[in-house]
């Protein structure tokens, strides 16, 4: 249950640490700049600027800017330049030319091009060699190009991954909004489970999910709310449709809410009348999985061996062919955040990461469903963050 106390923030004064995390990590790489990309693009387009400047990119895209010592620079498009000084945590907002479009005029704006803003900051744009590049596979080709031919000398390295790695535990202010994030998940699932009946369309049952967790706090979602029916259900990537639920529907919900810039994610099967044995069966299964990867989730340990001990159960079921893709992954600033523990991956279990443990069974002959749930990781082993019912038969 959400309390009624003061919902839950991240400090401003947390902000700074990671800047200087950040700064550490470029001295690793040997780094003479750092540029952070981030746009409004669903699950995994905001999270840089979130992280270092909790400002909640839209329309526009952003790039920190960050630089070996001092503090850095937001760099945006010319509609979000007052936006990022209400909403952010950096106080040095600019107007990059690299982000306008060459048909749009905004005669009141003070708009510079990369080597000038580098200049502005006392910084010779002819001796930055190195510069390390988040979010590169969200870059549009033009902008690419541009950041190119602004610094021709420089080689460019891609630090994607060990931005993500820097956000992999959480501080006690992460872990408590994210915390509320599952509360507002709760929420959500419950709505579902008072509009799901037959005759009801998942569209219908999707706006009551959506509605409850925006009364709860949400600020959106991390991926679209999916409420899926009968033979919608079967498919990774369901979509919710104008289809109505009809007796004896498998109803397979995913909801992931976005509380301050954090996710949540619990996915669950609701069982209308009967939908037979072999869904049934499957259910069972995966709620087994889940469990037991529940009993091995501690610190110290591989990721991949928590997710092997959900496949394990599924493959002694015969089911295996339908558990799809890889089912241990990080919760925070992205719903399905790096890193992501799956059969080839070595990473390492530690203290208190946030890791949802998702045992899915999808393109099967009866349907698709998943099993779904958020642990906070402690020095004992694993605490669930939430208290959905497995089995909920309507």
């Amino acid at each position: 249950m959400l309390s009624s106390a003061t919902k839950p923030t991240i400090p401003v004064s947390e902000y700074p640490e990671r800047w200087r995390r950040v700064q550490a990590l470029m001295a690793d790489h040997d780094l003479d700049l750092l540029l952070a990309y981030a746009d409004d693009r669903a699950t995994f387009g905001p999270a840089h600027a979130r992280w270092l400047a909790n400002f909640p990119v839209h329309f526009e895209p952003v790039c920190i800017l960050m630089p070996g010592e001092g503090d850095p620079v937001m760099l945006v498009g010319p509609e979000s330049d007052q936006y990022a000084l209400l909403a952010g945590r950096i106080d040095d907002v600019r107007v990059l030319r690299e982000f306008t479009h060459p048909d749009e005029d905004y005669p009141y704006a003070t708009i510079q091009p990369l080597t000038a803003i580098l200049a502005d900051l006392g910084i010779d744009p002819a001796a930055i060699q190195r510069v390390g590049l988040g979010g590169w596979g969200l870059i549009g080709a033009g902008l690419w190009q541009a950041l190119q031919a602004a610094l021709p000398q420089a080689a460019w390295v891609d630090v994607e991954n060990a931005l993500c790695n820097l956000r992999a535990q959480k501080s006690p202010a992460e872990i408590e909004v994210i915390r509320y994030a599952y509360g507002i998940a709760e929420a959500g699932f419950q709505a579902a489970v008072d509009a799901i009946r037959a005759g009801v369309s998942e569209r219908a049952v999707a706006a009551a999910i959506e509605a409850a967790m925006r009364k709860a706090g949400a600020e959106g979602t991390g991926i679209d709310t999916i409420v899926a029916s009968g033979p919608n259900a079967r498919p990774i990537l369901a979509r919710s449709t104008f289809r109505p639920i009809a007796g004896d529907d498998l109803v397979l919900l995913t909801i992931a809410p976005r509380y301050e810039g954090y996710h949540a994610a619990i996915g669950r099967a609701v069982l209308v009348g009967d939908p037979g044995a072999e869904t049934r069966r499957a259910l069972d299964v995966a709620i087994t999985a889940q469990q037991t990867c529940y009993g091995v989730l501690r610190p110290g340990v591989e990721g991949r061996q928590v997710e092997a001990a959900g496949r394990q159960v599924v493959g002694a079921a015969g089911l295996g062919q339908y558990f799809l893709y890889s089912g241990v992954h990080s919760v925070g600033v992205i719903e399905f955040e790096p890193p992501i523990f799956g059969p080839s991956s070595p990473a390492i279990i530690q203290e208190n990461m946030v890791i949802s443990v998702d045992i899915p069974m999808f393109n099967a002959p009866w349907g698709g469903l998943r099993v779904e749930d958020g642990y906070l990781v402690t020095a004992a082993g694993a605490e669930r963050l939430h208290d959905t019912p497995y089995l909920v038969q309507k």
